[in-house]
């Protein structure tokens, strides 16, 4: 929501608090098929789009985001070869992955093309690695998309979601870890964004429960902060198949010949560091 002192405000009605940027004025509006899109220019955080009125991505921020979505798990797989990104139009979370040599293809499914299209003339950087020749961008729907993937076809699945409501309530489901589950190889991770530990805890453990009855070996959460999104905290669940999530190849990690702008070996090993709180949520699904 834009108000008339160029401040765009988003409120989070379950969390009792909202989040603001002041803006210079707005670039870009459309509504898509499937959404409304919104592109503003703010005064400190660079770009900012907004789809159905909540923030997605900004200029200053967005790396916090794409590289913990990517870089844990992928670090984590001994030998990571063959990608799919649910979600991510944006494609900085393609981006990130794509800095990874041992990568040999990775396919992006999206609904929405016109928030890729938006995404590379306002987040031209997010878009930079679009045209490599390991990567395949789909607009079609990632549910059905996974559903028809080869068994054991994957080493990773990112989940770049939306929130677990409307449509993409789906993508949170059991029905659809299965399918993941099943598109995987042994020993590969399935990665998707799991809400703010603070305010979205029911959701984080409806999850944790799926996972399991889904057939992954091994559940995990990491945490960073997320200052655009509710509370400023955030998450991403991991599950495993046929093996523990555990480890990572840190040399590798510290010989890596791309630049990374929060993630290091230092920052893996704290993301996983799990806070009391979320020990006791948790309880229930152990």
């Amino acid at each position: 929501m834009a108000d008339n002192e160029q401040w765009f405000t988003e409120k989070c009605e379950e969390g009792g608090n909202a989040f603001g940027l002041r803006i210079k004025g707005k670039l870009h509006e459309e509504q898509s098929r499937y959404q409304k899109i919104e592109v503003y220019e703010t005064t400190d955080w660079g770009n900012l789009m907004v789809l159905d009125g909540y923030t997605m991505v900004s200029s200053l921020d967005n790396f916090l985001y794409h590289e913990m979505m990517v870089h844990p798990a992928l670090f984590i797989h001994p030998a990571p070869q063959r990608v799919a990104i649910i979600g991510g139009g944006d494609c900085g979370t393609l981006r990130e992955v794509l800095k990874h040599p041992e990568v040999k293809q990775v396919t992006q499914i999206d609904i929405d093309e016109r928030v890729t299209r938006v995404s590379e003339q306002f987040f031209p950087e997010l878009c930079e690695s679009n045209q490599d020749p390991r990567a395949e961008l789909l607009f079609i729907d990632g549910i059905e998309w996974m559903q028809q993937a080869e068994a054991g076809s994957l080493d990773i699945i990112i989940v770049d979601s939306t929130d677990p409501i409307g449509p993409g309530e789906v993508l949170f489901s059991a029905d659809f870890y299965r399918a993941c589950q099943c598109a995987l190889a042994d020993g590969g991770l399935m990665i998707q964004q799991s809400e703010s530990p603070l305010i979205h805890q029911l959701i984080i453990q409806r999850m944790y429960r799926n996972l399991h009855d889904s057939g992954f070996s091994d559940v995990k959460s990491l945490f960073f902060p997320q200052p655009i999104y509710p509370s400023g905290w955030w998450s991403a669940t991991l599950g495993r198949k046929g093996a523990a999530i555990e480890g990572f190849r840190e040399q590798d990690v510290a010989q890596r010949n791309f630049e990374t702008r929060y993630y290091n070996s230092d920052i893996h090993r704290a993301a996983f560091a799990v806070p009391e709180f979320f020990r006791k949520i948790l309880e229930p699904q152990s």
